[in-house]
């Protein structure tokens, strides 16, 4: 994969945008199954549409050969991968597009460049895949980045190597620019894997995971990269803050806990060691239908809080399940999967399903079975030819970034939040959400559309997540997204539940994270930044308010 090969200003291969025939069916269901008024078809922007203002930093001769300041290295490293950044990506609007770009190949570069930075007051953005959903690679000059002489993205990419595996412990230390395939792809060899796989697996990186604590499949147990990581390392302004590797310990705070979710505003991640494991050969996946949410709910809670741990147990409401064509006749539907390196789970997944069976639910065909005498997809993307919701759903959730490219061009606001709230809070926050939101979508735009899955689940309690469709006015689509975006971001605030689950603060969030978090604490992460990072250079205005 090379830069060449992706869009530049949207989610993806480029050659993945949709053809015109594809487009106008995709608006044909909005406009029929959701109500929306006809949609315009908007052709997305070449390079050569966009400017970009004059780059107001100097590369030194000593870094001339890591650092670039051309137009198109620098409009691929302006934005994430957010609703609000497709928006201005595919109107060409590049303005803050930062002033260098820099690709050290080692830790030793990355010293010289922060020095320089330091040394020129110059704000320095990790980047890894650029799939931030929360600003979290945007320094924008006119905002957070006043005051600096300008902006560099540091792309961490071209250190993607496993430099070691401890097969014996089971972890292996793993460069921080490595994408998920790149890592998978090293460790087969020893017949091992990381399994965390975010919706973004194929493009975001290692350092990019930790960085904002980023969720991955395992519904349960393993949910956020935390739960893989044994020691980090990362160069800061000040000097190289490296834990010790462990697979546990009670020495006071956590010294990993200090990176991770620290969304490059302490320094530079450059590399882990990470907990791996073989392919397990034994799986077993169903999938349940129910005619009642309420139901639902109550199943999947009463079947996480059983302990019984399924890797997967993710729960679509009817709107969710009929917009990913995973079930047309008004179900919801509770995915579910277990696994082993070790042992059949076949009882595991039968008692989830009795449990299912006991609150109204149905299965949906025949469970499935696979033991050690059959490969399992590396990708965990699952078989497309195989014919039942999981496999539905799994060839959905990977394309779905694809399909926000296309409705971008159809002037659909589409963008997605998320939370966690206790089990005994959620029907309230759920049902204000659904009310809010809805309501904010028909008054800014006529109409609107909302569907809510559970990502992951915990024994005291889910963490849903909304993906919201509402037709724009060309033109106002950021302020109407705005509106509509505060609203779902204020309920949540109100009745209990997190600003973001697993898609960082970043600078979108970063509003209602100061609500959620304890004044004294982020006082506390000031004064870890004034030591690590003195002059303030690292990613300013991500997690926390420089001004």
């Amino acid at each position: 994969m090379s830069d060449s090969d992706l869009s530049f200003w949207g989610w993806g291969y480029a050659e993945k945008f949709p053809d015109e025939s594809e487009r106008d069916e995709l608006a044909t269901r909005m406009e029929t199954m959701l109500g929306f008024p006809e949609r315009p078809r908007l052709d997305p922007p070449t390079l050569s549409d966009v400017s970009i203002p004059e780059s107001s930093v100097s590369v030194p001769d000593h870094l001339t050969e890591v650092c670039s300041t051309t137009t198109e290295d620098r409009i691929r490293h302006t934005y994430g991968s957010g609703y609000r950044d497709l928006v201005r990506g595919f109107h060409g609007d590049f303005c803050s597009a930062p002033d260098v770009v820099a690709e050290p190949r080692d830790e030793g570069e990355i010293r010289v460049i922060l020095d320089w930075a330091t040394d020129e007051r110059i704000a320095v953005v990790p980047y890894g895949g650029g799939t931030s959903v929360v600003a979290g690679v945007e320094c924008d000059p006119e905002g957070d980045g006043a005051g600096y002489a300008g902006v560099c993205s540091l792309d961490l990419r071209e250190m993607d190597q496993v430099l070691e595996v401890d097969e014996h412990s089971r972890t292996a230390k793993i460069q921080a620019g490595a994408t998920g395939p790149q890592i998978n792809d090293q460790l087969r060899e020893h017949g091992l894997q990381l399994r965390h796989y975010p919706q973004s697996y194929e493009f975001s990186t290692l350092g990019g995971w930790i960085a904002t604590r980023a969720g991955g499949h395992f519904a349960t147990v393993y949910t956020h990269i935390d739960d893989f990581v044994e020691n980090v390392r990362m160069v800061t302004p000040s000097g190289e803050f490296e834990s010790r590797r462990l697979p546990a310990s009670g020495a006071g705070p956590d010294p990993n806990r200090l990176v991770l979710g620290s969304e490059g505003s302490l320094g530079v991640i450059t590399e882990g060691w990470l907990r791996v494991q073989p392919r397990p050969p034994y799986r077993a996946r169903a999938s349940v239908r129910f005619a009642d949410f309420d139901a639902a709910v109550d199943a999947t809670r009463e079947i996480v809080q059983a302990r019984l741990y399924p890797a997967n147990c993710r729960l679509l409401d009817s709107r969710e399940a009929m917009m990913n064509e995973v079930a047309m006749d008004g179900s919801h539907v509770l995915v579910l999967g277990f696994e082993s390196t070790d042992h059949p789970v076949d009882d595991d997944l039968a008692r989830a399903l009795e449990i299912a069976e006991e609150h109204g639910g149905t299965v949906s065909g025949d469970p499935s079975y696979d033991g050690p005498h059959r490969e399992v997809a590396d990708d965990e993307a699952g078989d497309p030819d195989r014919d039942d919701d999981e496999g539905d759903w799994r060839s959905a959730f990977f394309e779905a970034p694809y399909k926000f490219n296309a409705l971008v061009s159809l002037g659909v606001i589409v963008d997605t939040f998320e939370t966690a709230v206790t089990w005994d809070q959620f029907d309230r926050l759920h049902e204000e959400i659904t009310e809010q939101v809805t309501e904010v979508m028909e008054e800014e735009c006529g109409a609107g559309f909302l569907s809510c899955r559970f990502t992951h689940v915990y024994p005291d309690g889910p963490a849903p997540y909304y993906t919201l469709l509402a037709p724009a006015d060309v033109g106002r689509e950021l302020e109407q997204w705005r509106e509509i975006k505060a609203t779902a971001s204020d309920v949540i605030e109100e009745y209990g539940g997190t600003i973001t689950h697993h898609h960082a603060v970043g600078r979108t969030h970063r509003e209602w994270y100061e609500k959620e978090s304890p004044d004294e604490f982020r006082e506390a992460l000031h004064a870890a930044k004034d030591r690590l990072d003195p002059e303030r250079i690292m990613n300013p205005g991500a997690l926390l308010d420089e001004r």
